[in-house]
């Protein structure tokens, strides 16, 4: 299947992530924060990155602008507790700097794993 880099600041998170998609067949590497996930990802690059907004040191929106600056070509999950709407829609505007697909905290494994199929254009 694919190389996906899991960039999230909760380690139970990331954890539950990793399980997932290893479990689907998948090579996961995990990130604490956006500015790991950008060096692990320059080192060997991913073909989907799975990112928390919120985080510490570099956060996930900052993130998204950088890889789409270097890297056009990856596809983009982000996985966030905030809520759609309000002043400020992170969500949509995650959407808007390049991710293809945005998913609530908490997800269930078919909605994480029916995301990442999507974006990778494979069959679960």
């Amino acid at each position: 299947m694919g190389r996906i880099l899991v960039i999230d600041d909760d380690a139970d998170v990331r954890r539950v992530i990793r399980r997932y998609l290893q479990a689907d067949g998948h090579e996961v590497v995990e990130a604490q924060d956006g500015k790991v996930g950008m060096k692990l990802f320059r080192e060997r690059p991913a073909d989907l990155v799975v990112t928390d907004l919120f985080m510490p040191e570099q956060e996930g929106l900052e993130t998204i602008k950088e890889l789409r600056r270097s890297f056009p070509d990856p596809k983009i999950l982000v996985v966030t507790g905030a809520a759609p709407g309000g002043t400020f829609d992170f969500r949509a505007h995650a959407t808007l700097l390049g991710a293809g697909a945005t998913l609530s905290k908490p997800f269930t494994r078919e909605e994480l794993l029916g995301a990442v199929h999507a974006l990778l254009g494979t069959k679960p």
